[in-house]
């Protein structure tokens, strides 16, 4: 009986200090690949998927929606004789990678990059340097 109610005085006293619990953050789906049958992107891009202009094997340019929410439309180009130009991998899931970063030089000035359909925002460090994560070794050209 004894131990009982010091367990649950010692319960009044430590509660108050154990770190609460996060709840991991939902993560968004992945972003997928739609095809489009042309040499130019659609007027209208999806607001979520990544648009990609081809002519049978050949893949002309990729086109979204900033992901920052502004709606801003950004096309990226695929051609090999472009520049700047950026290369296009797609995993099973049909998940795109787009390397090299995409960073906007006006508007909104996102700066991100596209893996395995997931979107990772490039932040600026204590020195106002982008950290880009652990893809350091990668260019980035800006829009």
């Amino acid at each position: 009986m004894f131990s009982q109610l010091w367990q649950r005085i010692k319960s009044w006293f430590v509660r108050p200090f154990r770190p609460a619990v996060e709840k991991p953050a939902l993560e968004p789906a992945a972003r997928k690949v739609v095809f489009y049958e042309s040499d130019e992107l659609p007027t209208e891009l999806p607001e979520f998927d990544i648009t990609v202009a081809r002519e049978g094997d050949q893949l002309w340019a990729a086109g979204m929606l900033c992901p920052c929410g502004c709606k801003r439309r950004i096309e990226l180009m695929l051609l090999d004789e472009v520049r700047p130009r950026w290369r296009l991998q797609l995993d099973d899931g049909n998940h795109p990678t787009l390397t090299p970063s995409v960073w906007l030089a006006e508007g909104c000035r996102s700066h991100f990059w596209v893996t395995g359909g997931r979107i990772r925002w490039c932040l600026p460090d204590e020195q106002g340097q982008l950290d880009t994560q652990d893809t350091s070794q990668l260019s980035s050209a800006k829009l």
